[in-house]
């Protein structure tokens, strides 16, 4: 990728990727492949980067010609009481890890170019943010409020092609949908597969949280969502969820939702209707609230 020498100038270089702080001097170094028609990939991060993380930015590698990551832990999307002060950040090691997936750039901008002062305005999906995650009693539709506001900006910012998501944060993948939808922005947002460790875990940054205890009770989330699974392919939705509560029960573990919906409108689905079904669960586990989610495809028909 070309970099003008102005852009050289106001670039810094950590941990071998090439890291811009500014959103002019991103738009002027994305500029040469934009005339040339050169395809832009993004893929939004907080950093703390793990496998998951790493399997986007292979795919916006494998996809496009540029690749840029940003980097930046979002306080809009983060509530009173919650972990933004103590959420892990190592932006060296994330740099670095970036260069060897194959990001061209890193865009990890301070609070202040984001949010700078005097900023007040918001975007709002409303409906699917009201519920899961976004209920009132959990983390609330001001959660998603931040995301929405913080994806947009970024979107804007790089102006890709295509934004890749995991589909591990399933509602969140489903709201971003709806924005780019609803507010016509040109950009393809491709959701790939939860990366899990071998015992099933769901790669999260919050992992690292957990102690060697909760992290064992943990497993049940996953647990719990294949037993799910198993349920509706054996004909019964309700009786898999019912389960799936006694496999959260017996490993110490109250969820804060477990709940069967639409993956599109995020709407309760009650029972098998031939489309996919969204099962998401969230729990605290130790000083970690986990999410995890799996989508039920139905069984294909016999010819």
């Amino acid at each position: 990728m070309n970099l003008s020498p102005s852009t050289r100038t106001h670039s810094q270089a950590a941990g071998g990727a090439r890291i811009l702080r500014a959103k002019d001097i991103l738009r002027s170094a994305l500029a040469p492949s934009r005339v040339a028609g050169r395809s832009i990939g993004l893929v939004p991060t907080m950093g703390s980067l793990h496998e998951g993380h790493l399997s986007l930015l292979r795919a916006a590698r494998e996809e496009c010609d540029v690749v840029v990551m940003s980097l930046f832990v979002n306080p809009a999307q983060f509530g009173p009481g919650e972990d933004l002060d103590r959420y892990p950040r190592d932006e060296v090691r994330d740099a670095q890890l970036a260069a060897e997936a194959g990001v061209d750039l890193v865009y990890a901008p301070p609070v202040e170019e984001v949010y700078p002062d005097g900023f007040e305005t918001q975007v709002e999906v409303r409906g699917l943010t009201e519920v899961l995650d976004g209920d009132p009693a959990r983390r609330g539709p001001g959660h998603f409020r931040g995301v929405t506001t913080v994806v947009a900006k970024l979107l804007n910012a790089v102006q890709p092609d295509v934004a890749f998501f995991g589909q591990k944060d399933a509602q969140q993948l489903a709201v971003i949908r709806r924005m780019v939808r609803d507010l016509d922005f040109p950009v393809r947002v491709e959701g790939l597969p939860t990366v899990r460790e071998p015992d099933g875990l769901a790669l999260s940054s919050r992992n690292a949280y957990l102690g060697p205890e909760d992290r064992e009770r943990a497993l049940a989330l996953s647990r719990a969502l294949r037993t799910v699974d198993s349920g509706a392919r054996e004909g019964s939705l309700a009786a898999g969820i019912e389960a799936a509560r006694r496999e959260l029960e017996a490993a110490g573990v109250e969820p804060e939702y477990l709940e069967a919906r639409d993956p599109d409108d995020l709407a309760p689905v009650a029972e098998l209707n031939g489309r996919p079904i969204l099962v998401a669960v969230a729990a605290r586990v130790g000083g970690a609230r986990l999410i995890d989610s799996v989508l039920i495809h139905p069984a294909p028909t016999e010819t």
